[in-house]
């Protein structure tokens, strides 16, 4: 091999090299643990939608002792995860956090209730003990309840609350008359427990008129001032809606992903595939993962909507942007 072609692909290797470091990173923290709810951040990464925009991203798993809010303002993530209430409610308490973009249209939130406990509407929530899930989950139940008129403080013309771990416990052990729940997860946990559909009664948030935005993507808004991580979020914001366009098309494979990617390995199969039908569906009709204002505003109204202690107390301002979608769909 003569010198020439030794030093050719000398350079070709060290070019190579630059390349490979040239990708910028990017470190993305979920609000929960490793499942289908996330997919298409996980299929954006493993079917390498973000490698081909130059990205290398790390995806952190949440938890229930992991506030995401928490994690981007200690500089542990450069974009999160997030339900709008609890976005909106740390940006109240000074957390400057915007809404990027919006991959769900649709809220996945109930409250699952035994019929034995003879509920058969909110009217009958009075005097009920209802779980309910804290750590930013809470505002929605809490505005809801505000709308029925009904005291969160227990007593006859009120609710009793039970503050719910991350599982369905309370229902099975008739702690509770009804517990919140996902279309996508709970509610079958409640179901392979043994109790049937046929003995549950379910409100959806959405059909109640209190639905909240879920699981948008958030930046700190100082970050928007520079050009280039404008740049490098479109270009995950497009990688990943890439991601969840695939999810959709390809519910068993991007199922299957998630599961390689379980690395407590808790996830079994059959919940994954069928929280990724479910997942698709909140997912479907999000015109790109580009946040609708009318979803924003209905989301805030709610929450303002909470009585004499509203989930938070004015109108916010710069909470989200079209700036990096926009960049991103061009």
């Amino acid at each position: 091999m003569n010198k020439l072609l030794v030093s050719a692909l000398a350079l070709a290797a060290g070019l190579g090299m630059t390349a490979a470091q040239a990708a910028d990173s990017v470190t993305l923290q979920l609000k929960w643990v490793t499942q289908a709810q996330f997919a298409g951040y996980y299929v954006a990464k493993e079917k390498g939608f973000y490698s081909d925009e130059d990205l290398d991203v790390t995806i952190k798993p949440g938890g229930p002792d992991i506030a995401p809010p928490q994690v981007i303002v200690g500089g542990g993530a450069d974009v999160i995860v997030d339900w709008m209430p609890s976005a909106l409610a740390s940006r109240e308490k000074g957390v400057d956090l915007v809404n990027i973009a919006q991959p769900f249209k649709s809220s996945g939130m109930m409250l699952t209730c035994r019929k034995d406990s003879g509920i058969t509407s909110p009217a009958d929530f009075k005097g009920k003990t209802l779980g309910v899930w804290f750590y930013g989950n809470e505002y929605p139940f809490l505005s809801w309840m505000s709308k029925l008129g009904l005291d969160t403080q227990g007593g006859d013309n009120g609710v009793t609350v039970l503050k719910q771990g991350f599982n369905v416990d309370p229902i099975l052990q008739k702690q509770a008359d009804c517990v919140s729940t996902m279309t996508y997860n709970e509610y079958w946990q409640i179901i392979d427990a043994g109790i049937p559909a046929e003995e549950l009664v379910v409100f959806k948030y959405q059909d109640q008129g209190v639905s909240t935005m879920e699981d948008g993507l958030y930046v700190l808004g100082k970050n928007l001032k520079d050009d280039a991580f404008v740049g490098k979020m479109a270009r995950f914001v497009r990688a990943s809606i890439k991601g969840w366009d695939y999810a959709r098309s390809h519910p068993d494979e991007a199922a299957d992903i998630v599961l390689e990617n379980d690395a407590s390995g808790a996830q079994t199969e059959k919940h994954q595939r069928r929280m990724m039908g479910e997942i698709n569906k909140l997912t479907a009709n999000s015109n790109g993962g580009k946040l609708d204002p009318a979803d924003y505003e209905r989301t805030v109204m709610t929450l303002l909507g909470g009585g004499s202690d509203p989930v938070i107390s004015k109108k916010p301002e710069g909470a989200w942007t079209h700036a990096v979608i926009d960049k991103a769909m061009n």
